[in-house]
């Protein structure tokens, strides 16, 4: 094939402008190699215009992701170094189930350990255990009470009696003071046996002197107050009660009450004590040969009215006093 032939050939292939375009290469006289040149300076074009139509489009997705979030608002992204926290370091949320039933259990063992803890004491028990003289300002409280205010002669002075403050659990379990007025020869016995009672938490609801009850020991027993001294004959007698000596103490008295027979009559004091009479039965507080009050007071050399024959005064313990050569 001749040159004419050839570009006849390609000029019939693109048509018009191929004739144009033959026509005006053999019209300035450009030889093959120049049609060659610019072929691929068409597609260096053509890939030029392709590249920059790319960048175009990057640029209006650019700005199309600007319209659509704010200045200074960032997409969120995932910390994958996060992701390598261990299972113990990473905090738990217990459901609102779970929580409300670690509510409660915790709720048990605080109970728990309330109960099993001693309670706290504002006493020092150190220093609250003592005895001393009666002062005027004692005096002045019994007389005409506890101790008699009259001229008739008295049994046992002033001097003879002395103060004891102790300190007790009550029946809930909180400590309490406590005030007692003894003989002087008891008072150190009184001070060691109610230290250990509180030593072990014995109950014993109230230690109040009977004077707060204007010295009636029915009023006393009946409230279940443990008293010593009260210058009183025995019940139903004429015979002055160890009590007018203060060598005889009642504890818990309406737990442990006075059970006595007269006239085929079984009498009990206080009267309010009636269903704990009965020894056999199992309740509180009671006071027998196993309990802890019993053993401390018989150490100390104290006689029980629980082993009384010809009456039972479950409450009673009195000691005899030395009597002087």
């Amino acid at each position: 094939m001749t040159e004419v032939e050839k570009w006849y050939s390609i000029a019939l292939k693109r048509g018009r402008s191929g004739f144009k375009t033959v026509s005006s290469f053999y019209a300035h006289g450009h030889p093959e190699g120049d049609w060659k040149r610019m072929k691929r300076n068409r597609s260096f074009a053509v890939l030029l215009l392709s590249g920059t139509l790319f960048l175009l489009c990057l640029l209006m997705l650019f700005r199309y992701q600007n319209q659509h979030n704010p200045a200074g608002s960032r997409p969120e992204t995932i910390d994958f170094s996060e992701l390598e926290m261990s299972v113990e370091e990473a905090p738990q949320t217990a459901l609102p189930e779970q929580a409300a039933i670690k509510s409660e259990t915790q709720i048990q063992t605080e109970k728990q350990t309330e109960a099993v803890e001693p309670p706290t004491s504002q006493y020092d028990a150190s220093t609250a255990f003592y005895s001393t003289d009666l002062t005027e300002e004692l005096k002045a409280r019994i007389t005409g009470k506890s101790y008699p205010d009259t001229a008739e002669p008295i049994q046992i002075s002033y001097e003879e009696l002395a103060y004891v403050h102790i300190l007790h659990y009550d029946f809930e379990a909180q400590v309490q003071e406590g005030e007692l007025i003894c003989h002087q020869e008891i008072a150190q016995d009184l001070i060691e046996i109610f230290r250990e009672l509180y030593e072990h938490q014995y109950p014993i609801e109230k230690v109040w002197l009977i004077d707060e009850y204007n010295a009636d020991d029915e009023l006393s027993m009946a409230d279940n107050n443990t008293s010593c001294f009260n210058y009183r004959t025995v019940s139903g007698k004429s015979k002055l009660s160890n009590h007018s000596y203060g060598c005889a103490i009642d504890i818990n008295p309406l737990y442990n009450p006075y059970v006595r027979t007269r006239d085929g009559k079984v009498l009990v004091s206080p009267q309010n004590a009636g269903e704990y009479a009965d020894r056999s039965a199992d309740f509180p507080y009671k006071i027998d040969r196993e309990d802890l009050c019993y053993r401390l007071f018989t150490e100390h050399g104290f006689e029980w009215g629980g082993a009384w024959n010809s009456s039972k005064d479950y409450q009673h313990f009195e000691k005899k006093l030395q009597k002087p050569d």
